[in-house]
């Protein structure tokens, strides 16, 4: 059974699966694995410099499919304008208003990408004429919507406000099982984080790719603690799902006081510089308890795909 939908046709892939673009883990060669794999590889978007090293990789690795994503609210005009001189095929936009960049996107020839985290996000993502959008639940790994809602709510109602424009489901999706729950919902496929960041190309350290391999979901939990603590800028909208970390036993439920306290972030680049606490939080969505090997990317797509096949083949049957 070919796992056929609105995403697959769009962009000419095999796997209705796409890899999320996070910042510093999504390089060039993961993106060009998922790519060489059959499905959608994005690279994390960055400053000028870690966008001239990565994205010539995924660029050069045969005539793919292949995206580039930023944040939307720490990005700007001409990072963007530059990463598309090297001719992606998508570019997501995330966390933010995404409107002032999707004219330079459509006059590109890029597809434009829109990740939602609420239904007022999701309707601006339709009127703005976004090519597909990705409806990310609260269980996703790094930052989301700080008043979100979980993936399985979530997709179905954005697939109904979409209409035609291909949706991706994401949040704490981890095999081909939540693939095939996803497309069951109405969604054109799925766009996945954590569990790749336990692959061969992946820019992670081996400690945070160990973590997340012994991990448990049930150990993750969502918090704006460790983003006051290293001075983040992020919207307050946003908050993000790690791991458990010293500093969020600290100041759990305290995070007002802690805004307040000049001297917390002194006290975490001390511990950081001594090697009290892991240089950064361990980003992981709640479906990591799926995870237990670090295969290659390309290999990891085929087999999401062949599980969600398995999986919507014997449901069918049932």
């Amino acid at each position: 059974m070919a796992l056929s939908t609105g995403f697959t046709r769009l962009f000419g892939v095999r796997h209705p699966i796409g890899l999320a673009p996070m910042g510093g883990s999504a390089g060039g060669a993961l993106a060009a694995a998922v790519s060489r794999g059959g499905g959608l590889g994005m690279v994390g978007g960055g400053d000028r410099e870690w966008l001239d090293r990565e994205l010539p990789i995924v660029a050069a690795d045969g005539d793919r499919p292949w995206g580039v994503g930023f944040l939307t609210w720490a990005v700007t005009s001409a990072v963007v304008e530059h990463a598309l001189e090297y001719g992606p095929s998508a570019v997501m936009l995330s966390f933010g208003d995404p409107a002032p960049f999707v004219k330079v996107i459509q006059e590109a020839g890029a597809a434009l990408i829109i990740q939602v985290t609420d239904l007022e996000e999701a309707r601006q993502a339709v009127d703005l004429g976004a090519d597909v959008i990705v409806a990310q639940g609260t269980e996703a790994g790094g930052h989301g919507a700080r008043r979100g809602r979980s993936t399985l709510p979530f997709v179905p109602v954005v697939v109904d406000l979409a209409g035609p424009v291909p949706v991706l489901a994401a949040g704490g999706i981890a095999d081909g099982r939540g693939v095939a729950a996803v497309l069951a919902l109405g969604a054109a496929g799925a766009l996945v984080g954590t569990r790749f960041q336990a692959t061969v190309e992946a820019l992670v350290d081996p400690a945070v790719v160990n973590a997340i391999v012994e991990g448990r979901g049930g150990d993750t939990e969502r918090s704006v603690v460790l983003d006051i603590v290293r001075g983040s800028a992020w919207p307050g909208k946003y908050t993000a799902r790690t791991l458990g970390h010293p500093y969020l036993d600290r100041w759990r439920g305290r995070e007002d006081e802690l805004v307040g306290d000049p001297l917390a972030r002194r006290d975490y680049q001390n511990d950081v510089e001594r090697g009290v606490i892991p240089p950064l939080p361990v980003w992981a969505g709640e479906g990591f308890d799926l995870v237990a090997d670090v295969p290659s990317a390309a290999d990891l797509v085929a087999d999401l795909a062949a599980q969600a096949e398995v999986a919507l083949d014997r449901a069918g049957r049932s």
